[in-house]
């Protein structure tokens, strides 16, 4: 009989703190594309202020801190190969240079991962990114999230299950 150690009940779980990761990535990626940020500044900046820290009231949850610089990386190495799948997946007319930006943040962190993430089950990718639309959108923008990451996983011949 083995024992094993008991689990600090109050230690955040491996799946927060990649669903922490994600949503610091999305913001990280916001910021590069509205602020014209650098990779290098942007992974500088949040890894000393952001990943598990207090900032003016808000708290941030402990994440993943190489998960988060392996997705922003990954959007901005593979953005050639991200943006058309996204806007292959958007309806038509509606490229990704016109989604907002948040959106278009949410969308690239979940093309890279269904796209070059396998080991990723595509399920969580959709689930974890519809929850980060959802914390920031009230209307409807999950749905369009969901249906437009689920494409991208058919499109990418990612299975489903």
């Amino acid at each position: 009989m083995t024992d094993h150690p008991k689990r600090d009940p109050g230690a955040p779980r491996p799946a927060n703190q990649r669903g922490a990761a994600r949503l610091a990535a999305v913001q990280a990626l916001y910021q590069m594309d509205i602020g014209r940020a650098t990779l290098e500044d942007t992974l500088a900046q949040f890894g000393s202020f952001h990943l598990g820290r207090e900032i003016e009231g808000e708290q941030y949850l402990p994440a993943d801190a190489d998960f988060f610089r392996q997705i922003v990386t990954g959007v901005a190495k593979h953005q050639l190969e991200i943006d058309p799948s996204v806007d292959k997946a958007l309806a038509e007319g509606w490229p990704i240079e016109r989604v907002d930006a948040t959106l278009r943040a949410i969308l690239r962190a979940a093309a890279f991962e269904l796209l070059r993430r396998k080991d990723i089950p595509a399920r969580v990718v959709i689930t974890e990114y519809v929850d980060i639309a959802r914390a920031f959108y009230e209307d409807d923008a999950s749905g369009l999230v969901n249906a437009a990451l689920d494409s991208i996983a058919r499109s990418a011949g990612v299975d489903m299950n």
